[in-house]
């Protein structure tokens, strides 16, 4: 190849593609700064939103700003002359292949962009959510992070728990202990009923609105049985739960009522 025909392809092909170059780097440069620009206003304005969860906000703008590279790389090609239509059916095609292959993940997905949205709960909070108890740690976008009370991290797909029932035991301001009393044929189920009633009251963190619930709940062959209801907060459960046992045994001792006993079953032998 001589000099000529170097210098007519720089004259003729050369200044074109470098025209083209120049044009596609230029595209680039103005196409990311206004992607990131539009990602982070779009963050702003989740992040003004209270009832968006700032993991919500960080994995939509994600989203956006991989949409918008996308399209802005389809824009260089085309600078290049490259017919983009077919790339694009390329793309849509490995798109459905994709979401076949990984539909449960996608629903996950899904099921987890709903969740930040609706908020059934949040981090920290008390729940039963997918056949797992626990306190929420983490909201993830695919999975929730809970940890039950043995200290056991449980990671639980969201599509699993937008499924299922949802039990958010924080989101009142008290929570209901439940426990049972029983006493023995004998006792005066009203007289325990009252000294139990005290003794529950004295318990520290338990509520006076509303009121302890002490009632005659059942009756057995051993006696009535007692229902001890406390209320008291989330944080306090445990200890209000511990308390209010220790609180039956020690009141029904120091009344000197009688352990129920199981009568004994008299057979007849013929």
């Amino acid at each position: 190849m001589d000099l000529d025909t170097i210098r007519t392809f720089i004259m003729t092909r050369g200044i074109d593609f470098g025209t083209k170059v120049l044009a596609a780097i230029v595209l680039w440069i103005i196409g990311r700064w206004a992607i990131n620009l539009v990602a982070r206003l779009l963050r702003k304005v989740l992040a003004r939103n209270e009832r968006v969860d700032a993991t919500l906000a960080h994995y939509l703008s994600s989203i956006l700003a991989a949409l918008l590279n996308l399209l802005l790389i389809l824009a260089i090609l085309q600078v290049f002359g490259v017919q983009t239509t077919s790339f694009a059916a390329l793309l849509a095609g490995l798109g459905l292949a994709i979401g076949t292959a990984w539909g449960g993940l996608l629903a996950h997905f899904a099921a987890g962009v709903f969740m930040q949205v609706l908020r059934p709960f949040k981090v920290g909070d008390f729940v039963t959510a997918g056949g797992v108890t626990g306190t929420v740690k983490e909201l993830g976008i695919f999975g929730t992070t809970i940890v039950s009370p043995d200290n056991v991290v449980n990671i639980v797909g969201n599509n699993k728990i937008f499924s299922d029932t949802i039990s958010n035991f924080s989101a009142t301001a008290v929570r209901r202990v439940e426990l049972t009393a029983k006493i023995a044929n004998g006792v005066d189920p009203v007289d325990a009923m009252k000294r139990l009633r005290a003794a529950i009251e004295r318990i520290p963190n338990v509520v006076k609105d509303p009121a302890p619930d002490i009632e005659v709940l059942s009756f057995t062959p051993e006696g009535p049985l007692l229902c001890v209801r406390p209320y008291t907060s989330n944080d306090s459960y445990w200890q209000v739960y511990f308390d209010a046992n220790r609180a039956i045994v020690e009141t029904f001792r120091d009344a000197g009522y009688p352990t129920p006993e199981t009568p004994s079953i008299i057979r007849r032998v013929n």
